[in-house]
């Protein structure tokens, strides 16, 4: 019988600049109210969003002129290499462990080009040996806080003894753009905030959680529902707006059959802990899972503070959940491009 894997720490990172919501909504209104005739039905959602505020890699000056690729993939590269560093750093020391003690390192970012990947970038600031073993993976999206977390459990499993960092970083505002507008322009610049998060996973310790398993689903006909597209100015968002009804009317039996891979039924769960997409994806998580309505507060409270941080937010979520108190079963899950769903068993370490 394998050890099981402990998450041994969680430090979560925020980028440097902060951008208020209701300053967001003026400057939205003064850049599209011209350029996008349907604005002003639109700009309730700065409102109904459910963010206060959130944080960006660059001031919001920077975000009203017109960027290219290199600019934004400059911006990109030095915001995550940065969160990048805070994060894993804090989860180094919380594990009471430095660099040089990491085998293997895995990078969940969707948001920009980095080659050579951004955990190269970092290991001198880091201390990482050349001999690390590195697993970079692109294109989860907002799956990727609880896909990214599978991946680097499974292969602290197969590696037992080899402590695994698995960092998530994403620079989500370098899709800001002011040409070629769309409604789903409109709800990412009410959505959309940067930042990082990190843990350090081991077989055979205790720390405070056990993955006990880990699952995905793909809906088969869904590649339209959430993504990138490669615009010349840029990633241009794919929202469609019917995640929050696919989330109520899709969900519940995929989660029941992840579930179960894990050896878990709905009612053995304490706790889902849920990447916050929006505040009406919440309200169709809670639907779906038949959590009752406000249940997942803690999904809330980043959403309002951090905002959509894709790939990292849910491990944000996880963090202000084990600082309440760790639930003794949970699970840790989210959805991202493909159409697709991502789920993560914990254990509470006794």
């Amino acid at each position: 019988m394998p050890s099981p894997v402990a998450i041994l720490a969680l430090a979560t990172a925020k980028a440097p600049y902060e951008l208020p919501q209701r300053e967001v909504a003026e400057v939205a209104r003064r850049l599209f109210e011209d350029c996008f005739p349907q604005f002003d039905r639109m700009a309730g959602v700065f409102e109904t969003a459910g963010v206060r505020t959130r944080q960006a890699v660059r001031p919001i000056e920077w975000y009203l002129q017109p960027r290219g690729w290199p600019e934004r993939t400059q911006a990109y590269l030095e915001g995550a290499t940065d969160m990048f560093v805070h994060a894993a750093q804090g989860a180094l020391d919380e594990a009471g462990l430095r660099g040089c003690d990491v085998d293997i390192v895995v990078t969940v970012s969707s948001t920009g080009i980095a080659t050579p990947s951004l955990e190269a970038r970092v290991m001198t600031r880091l201390g990482l040996r050349p001999d690390i073993a590195r697993v970079p993976v692109f294109g989860l999206g907002c799956a990727g806080g609880a896909a990214g977390l599978g991946i680097a459990s499974r292969l602290a499993r197969g590696s037992p003894g080899a402590v695994v960092l698995f960092v998530a970083v994403e620079v989500c505002t370098s899709a800001f753009r002011l040409q070629d507008v769309a409604k789903a322009d409109i709800v990412a610049t009410a959505l959309f905030g940067d930042g990082a998060a990190a843990c350090i996973l081991r077989s055979g310790e205790d720390g405070f959680a056990q993955v006990t398993g880990s699952a995905e689903h793909t809906w088969p006909n869904t590649l339209d529902i959430m993504g990138w597209n490669a615009n010349p100015d840029g990633l241009g968002v794919v929202f469609a707006r019917s995640i929050p009804s696919f989330v109520r009317s899709h969900l519940r039996p995929v989660m029941q059959e992840m579930l179960a891979r894990c050896g878990l039924e709905m009612d053995g769960v304490d706790r889902f802990v849920c990447h916050p997409g929006g505040m009406k994806v919440i309200d169709g998580l809670e639907s779906s899972l038949s959590l009752g309505q406000g249940a997942l507060d803690h999904e809330r409270g980043v959403l309002a503070d951090r905002g959509n941080m894709s790939a990292p937010t849910v491990l944000h979520v996880l963090d202000r959940v084990r600082r309440d108190r760790m639930p003794d079963r949970s699970v840790l899950t989210a959805l991202g491009p493909g159409f697709s769903a991502s789920a993560v068993a914990l254990a509470r370490a006794a």
